[in-house]
């Protein structure tokens, strides 16, 4: 039975004006913006073209911000997707603590990351934190984590892998309940009998699929830190704690300088774009599906 074509636009209308009116025409009235120099609450503006994207390549704050990004999204999809995985493989094995791992780990996910960060905050203070009291117990010297140009990002990339790795674990569980239970009896009988070859010739190649989401999941949402940062260290100290979003935040919100921000708004939008496809061509040519 053939669909009518009018039925078929009637049904996919909703759907076309959504993806127009929150997606697509946003994103052409901030492109448009970052041709001008308009400044948030004005009455005009004037059209300076390209002058913005310019501005941004010689601005020091930004290309930091960017790289400052660049490493926390390495650092958190990576230890993000290993943890996650590993819980996610412990819960599946049956310990008799199932419950108390998925709410250990899935407990970050489900939390206000606002709310959080003030926990993490009075844990992660210099003179009474709760990190510096345990490592004093082992006679290590207390540090300023947050506000030490040094290791505030890596701190803040510790904050990160806390609050995603339990969405990877979710993740990941579900990967492993679609694995056929009849695939690893058939490798038990070829022989494939110890938990870490299962895991490398079974359970890693069929969790390929799987694997893709998740890192494409973690990598943008890791592209898209800014509450901790804004909670925690506004960017300090010395802007070693400067992300993109949140110098986009400063510079429209802040300096009020809406269409240079609107500029770092479209990079940001390409650079999301770029890198996954990048990722998902990388990780499609290893990708086993079942």
């Amino acid at each position: 039975m053939k669909t009518h074509p009018l039925n078929t636009v009637i049904l996919l209308a909703p759907a076309i004006l959504f993806t127009l009116l929150l997606l697509i025409i946003p994103v052409i009235v901030v492109a448009f913006f970052s041709l001008t120099d308009w400044q948030f609450g004005a009455q005009a503006f004037n059209w300076i073209g390209l002058y913005n994207y310019s501005e941004l390549w010689h601005d020091p704050v930004f290309r930091k911000s960017v790289s400052n990004t660049l490493v926390y999204l390495v650092i958190v999809t990576i230890g993000s997707i290993g943890i996650g995985l590993c819980a996610a493989l412990l819960i599946e094995s049956d310990t008799g603590l199932r419950r108390f791992y998925r709410t250990a780990f899935f407990m970050p996910v489900a939390s206000t990351l606002i709310a959080m960060a003030i926990v993490w905050q009075f844990m992660l203070h210099p003179n009474f934190g709760l990190i510096n009291q345990l490592l004093a117990l082992i006679n290590i010297q207390p540090k300023n984590w947050l506000f030490n140009k040094d290791i505030a990002l890596y701190s803040l990339c510790a904050i990160g892998i806390w609050q995603m790795a339990g969405l990877a674990m979710v993740l990941f569980i579900a990967g492993l309940k679609n694995i056929p239970q009849d695939i690893k009896h058939a490798g038990a009988l070829d022989g494939i009998s110890n938990p870490v070859d299962r895991f490398v010739r079974i359970t890693w190649p069929l969790l390929g699929p799987t694997t893709l989401f998740v890192v494409t999941i973690c990598a943008i949402r890791a592209l898209q830190v800014f509450d901790i940062v804004h909670a925690l260290t506004k960017g300090g100290p010395n802007k070693s704690t400067e992300v993109l979003l949140h110098t986009i935040y400063a510079e429209g919100f802040g300096f009020f300088r809406m269409g240079y921000a609107c500029a770092m708004t479209i990079i940001f939008i390409l650079g999301i774009f770029f890198l996954t496809q990048v990722q998902h061509a990388a990780m499609e040519r290893k990708t086993h599906y079942s």
